[in-house]
């Protein structure tokens, strides 16, 4: 979901992961998500801010940019983007599907 300035990015976390990545897709309760495999334990929020700070890395944007719009005690959230919207949605398009740009 997106409007000119922000886009709502589901994401799926998987916490305590060997390695730290962003891609692939999750089929959840909020629709396709983007896979964020964090080194972070499901600990006291620690997954929660990994994630948020590896999707802003992969999306090009700022940390401060990404926001947790719901599921902080879930692996399956909802993180708002600010930015803009066209540029954001082709990138979390490459990343969750794969395509080639």
């Amino acid at each position: 979901m997106a409007t000119d300035d922000a886009l709502t990015v589901a994401v799926r976390v998987k916490p305590g992961s060997a390695r730290a990545r962003v891609g692939g897709r999750h089929d959840g309760p909020h629709g396709p998500a983007l896979v964020v495999a964090v080194n972070a334990p499901a600990v006291d929020g620690r997954a929660t801010e990994a994630a948020r700070r590896a999707l802003a890395g992969a999306l090009g944007v700022r940390p401060a940019a990404v926001s947790l719009r719901a599921g902080a005690a879930s692996r399956d959230k909802l993180f708002t983007v600010a930015g803009r919207a066209p540029e954001l949605t082709e990138a979390l398009r490459r990343l969750r599907d794969g395509a080639a740009g």
